[in-house]
């Protein structure tokens, strides 16, 4: 179990680390990207499954330094967090407009490109912070 704990280790930094950088270039091209939304629910899913089985090692006995499990599960919380922020910073945008089907058909379609880019860019923040969280769980974990 341990292993399998390590393997999903380096798979939470090296998916969070390509999401980042997929979404980072998107965002900063300006361009929205369906990868990027792939590649970042993909990290979410292997990040899920290291908080999972870190617990089943606590529960077995297996303990590391206290440290070690705020590292561990804030991956989670800056997932649900970024969600959350993502969700807001949609909202802000159509906000912005003050009738969205009085605008015309080319306008909403970039009014919809500019929210999905923002998006990006707030996933693109926390996937960079789990790839952080991930080097110090990784350097807290031995």
């Amino acid at each position: 179990m341990r292993g399998i704990h390590e393997v999903l280790g380096i798979a939470v930094l090296a998916s969070s680390a390509l999401a980042g950088a997929w979404g980072a270039l998107a965002w900063r091209r300006q361009t929205p990207s369906t990868v990027f939304w792939y590649l970042v629910r993909a990290a979410q899913v292997i990040v899920v499954a290291e908080a999972v089985v870190g617990l089943i090692l606590a529960a077995q006995g297996k303990h590391v330094a206290a440290i070690h499990y705020v590292y561990g599960i804030s991956p989670l919380v800056v997932s649900l967090f970024s969600e959350g922020a993502r969700l807001t910073v949609a909202s802000a945008t159509v906000a912005e407009v003050d009738d969205v089907e009085a605008l015309e058909r080319r306008e909403q379609v970039l009014l919809a490109r500019r929210i999905v880019v923002r998006e990006i860019g707030v996933m693109t923040i926390g996937a960079i912070l789990i790839v952080t969280l991930g080097l110090r769980a990784i350097a807290t974990g031995s």
